[in-house]
């Protein structure tokens, strides 16, 4: 018999055939079982409540009897103009942000991988703009964006002379979304950088040695060796990325409060759920958001089983 037909079937899960190994097992599943407890208590049971009452017309603190309602609470979403915009500007929002977020860090992670005088330092400062909670950032850049007293357009109008005159950038509404976008990218680049850097420094450094001999340039390098042995962390970071986007709330209610112009699902739940006292609606679009971010966890995942085949 072939060693191959002796192999074990890499998708066939593994059961002990022994004694010890069914031992082993249950104490394996007693250990995990608190943990998985917590798990149920904490994420699905609030999760399966969500979904629940998504279907009702609960109010928040309110006498009046909770009844089912179907997919109504579904159909005035999809037909309320706001929420097909806070969508929209949620999907633009985390399209760019990780984007640009994921070039940046690809460029930052590669300059400060290399060996140069002070790198250590480099690394530490990096993270400035991540360790800065993200209520005090906003505060800061929204005063920076001020039209008035902003150091954005003293630089650019009266440093620099690149505009003629000062722009609203968070009350215009052609330039307030972007703005923010600026900032998210200003703080989570950092965090971008630190997943792919952890990836970097996995890859073994004698394959850059045989390439440099075999005459190939770091152009050709980057593409024929890095970015090919880097794609499960930068599947990851995406992963993060995308997750921590999608959902982003903080920085948009900080700058802009309930503004139409750049209102995210998360923005728009929370105003729905707890400033207008509807629960059931408001639950509905967190469903949507939930669904959303599952639908971008499976088309991550599946790229990431194609790249390990």
């Amino acid at each position: 018999m072939s060693v191959a037909a002796d192999a074990p079937t890499p998708n066939r899960r593994w059961k002990p055939d022994t004694a010890v190994g069914r031992s082993r097992e249950r104490l394996a599943w007693m250990l995990v079982a608190p943990s998985l407890l917590v798990v149920l208590i904490v994420a699905v049971y609030p999760l399966f409540e969500t979904f629940r009452l998504s279907f009702t017309n609960k109010r928040l603190a309110s006498a009046r009897e909770t009844v089912y309602v179907g997919l109504d609470n579904y159909r005035i979403l999809f037909d309320d103009r706001i929420f097909r915009e806070a969508f929209l500007n949620t999907v633009t929002f985390t399209v760019t942000t990780v984007f640009i977020e994921l070039v940046l860090g690809m460029i930052i992670a590669l300059t400060i991988h290399s060996n140069f005088r002070g790198r250590g330092a480099v690394r530490a400062s990096m993270l400035i703009p991540w360790a800065i909670p993200t209520v005090v950032s906003a505060t800061m850049w929204q005063w920076m964006y001020h039209d008035v007293f902003g150091v954005i357009n003293d630089l650019l109008v009266n440093r620099l002379n690149i505009l003629d005159e000062k722009v609203a950038w968070l009350a215009n509404p052609d330039t307030a979304l972007w703005a923010i976008i600026a900032v998210d990218v200003w703080k989570t680049t950092p965090f971008m950088t630190l997943l792919l850097l952890a990836g970097l420094q996995l890859v073994p450094g004698d394959v850059y040695e045989a390439a440099t001999v075999d005459g190939a340039s770091k152009w050709k390098q980057f593409w024929g060796i890095t970015l090919p042995l880097l794609k499960p962390a930068v599947l990851v970071a995406l992963i993060f990325r995308t997750l921590d986007a999608f959902r982003v709330f903080d920085i948009v209610y900080v700058m802009k409060k309930y503004a139409t112009d750049t209102m995210t699902l998360a923005v728009y739940t929370q105003r729905e759920t707890l400033e207008k006292a509807k629960i059931g609606f408001g639950s509905a679009s967190a469903v949507i958001i939930f669904l959303s971010i599952a639908l971008f966890v499976v088309i991550y995942t599946q790229l990431i089983r194609a790249e390990e085949m």
